[in-house]
């Protein structure tokens, strides 16, 4: 396993190199006809690198994890923060006034002193560690306080600075290269690849926090499931193939429950549908999707289906936007009427939805679906209004589950609205470097993700988080989660405004 590791940190170390390279040859080569050409295969390599750079560093911080202690490399010689930061100095003393093996008194004669580089918002400064040092008058006994914990072991970044950057990338968007000249315009020179330094080392730290999200989300017994295509740069040739991204919902809260929300990302090489086999392997419950062919499958004794009407009122309605008829307006107003019963129940608990639905959406259902059949025997077979019936009558008995379980929902909305970040990202880098690069986007959008469905600034949360879990035992991780961090960081939200 650890021989494996190496070498795949030494064939990255390689392409990191030749990269590097590539790029210096094509920033020499700027000026000229294919300048354009040019400077999109420059964003390209630029996005490469940094997937390149980011995996090595999270690789480098597991090995670390997982290794004996070794004798530590020498590092390059990192340059000293600009004097022009603000420069905030906090003092760690031993907390004894007196030595801890004779009882002697301490005499100081010194301080051990670190800085680490903090970002405040739209600002940076430096946080001082100082760390008197004394020593015992009577046994010469050195006593000082430990040295403050680092989410990065050595690392120069502060929590709330890491934060940032993992935030700009994940949910603002912009990969490290712009990160580096903005932070460059702030008189702060950070390369890009100490930037991907510090997100691999922290995808690595945070994979507890996202392996319990994930295990919260399955032990639903309802889920929201849906898919988006990803690309993904192919090693070497300036191509992308195409990935996934896999979204799993958990969000009871529109039938009354008090179980936290939250939300799980996966991703994969290919769309087949042995992922959401694996994916779901240990879920027992109601799955509402799509019709995609690859959830087929898994229905049966353990998962059922339940079906989206938005996916079928969606049908109707691009016919109508293109060419209405009475029969797409007359489909559009009887779907219409049973979205009024549904903004009626939403936050009712589950017995009284259950009733209510049954009450009146049911005989609704019951005739929407003869109109349906009559209305399908008066339409040309090849029309798109037939195939729109044929798509809702086909799926019936998923479509109506909603109205046997109060817990269900009508529709997918959940699943979508968690996959907007993801098709914005799309628009923003248009694609990630690498199918590492796609798993860590995938792990950082379930932090994020999971952080707004419980009314957290994502920012703010993983500053708090990054905080505390180099330190915090990996046997209490669910202390991090957003819902359990949430209570306090609300109200630290509220007193700041």
């Amino acid at each position: 396993m650890l021989s494996e590791q190496a070498e795949e940190l030494r064939s990255r170390s390689e392409r990191i190199e030749h990269l590097k390279l590539m790029l210096e040859k094509f920033r020499h080569m700027m000026f000229g006809k294919k300048s354009e050409k040019i400077a999109i295969k420059i964003e390209q390599m630029e996005l490469e690198l940094e997937e390149h750079e980011t995996t090595q560093a999270e690789l480098e911080a597991f090995d670390e994890r997982m290794s004996p202690p070794k004798e530590q490399k020498p590092r390059p010689e990192r340059k000293p923060l600009p004097e022009h930061l603000v420069r905030e100095i906090r003092t760690h003393a031993p907390g004894t006034d007196c030595c801890p093996d004779c009882g002697g008194q301490l005499r100081h004669f010194g301080d051990d002193i670190s800085e680490q580089l903090e970002y405040v918002p739209e600002s940076f400064k430096v946080i001082r560690h100082v760390r008197p040092k004394f020593t015992c008058v009577g046994c010469d006994r050195l006593v000082e306080a430990p040295a403050p914990a680092r989410p990065i072991e050595r690392g120069l970044a502060a929590p709330a600075l890491l934060a940032h950057v993992i935030v700009s990338k994940f949910a603002d968007h912009l990969p490290l290269y712009r990160q580096s000249e903005i932070y460059a315009r702030q008189g702060v020179e950070i390369s890009r690849s100490t930037l991907a330094g510090w997100v691999g080392a922290s995808s690595d730290l945070l994979s507890p926090l996202v392996d319990a999200i994930q295990k919260h989300v399955l032990a639903g017994r309802k889920l929201h499931a849906d898919d988006t295509p990803m690309p993904v740069l192919s090693p070497g040739n300036g191509k992308t193939k195409t990935g996934r991204l896999w979204t799993y919902v958990r969000d009871d809260r529109p039938a009354g429950e008090q179980t936290a929300p939250a939300v799980w990302f996966a991703y994969s090489e290919d769309r087949k549908g042995e992922h959401p086999r694996m994916h779901l392997q240990s879920f027992r419950g109601a799955l509402q999707a799509d019709a995609f062919a690859g959830f087929h499958h898994l229905y049966g004794e353990d998962i059922h289906e339940a079906a989206c009407w938005a996916h079928a009122r969606r049908k109707f309605h691009d016919i109508h936007v293109a060419h209405a008829s009475p029969t797409t307006t007359e489909a559009l107003a009887r779907i219409g009427a049973l979205y009024a019963i549904e903004d009626e129940v939403r936050g009712k608990p589950i017995d009284v939805r259950l009733s209510i639905r049954q009450t009146r959406a049911r005989p609704l259902l019951d005739d929407l679906r003869r109109w349906m059949e009559k209305a399908l025997r008066s339409l040309s077979s090849k029309s798109e209004t037939a195939g729109a019936i044929r798509y809702a009558l086909s799926r019936w008995r998923a479509l109506t589950r909603y109205t046997e379980d109060g817990l269900l929902e009508i529709d997918n909305s959940a699943a979508e609205r968690a996959l907007r970040a993801v098709a914005l990202g799309r628009k923003n880098f248009l694609f990630v470097g690498s199918d590492c690069g796609g798993e860590r986007a995938a792990a950082m959008y379930t932090l994020i993700g999971s952080a707004k469905l419980n009314g957290l600034d994502p920012e703010l949360y993983l500053r708090t988080v990054l905080a505390r879990i180099a330190d915090h035992p990996v046997s209490h991780i669910q202390d991090l989660l957003p819902w359990n961090l949430a209570p306090a960081l609300q109200t630290h939200t509220s007193e700041a405004a």
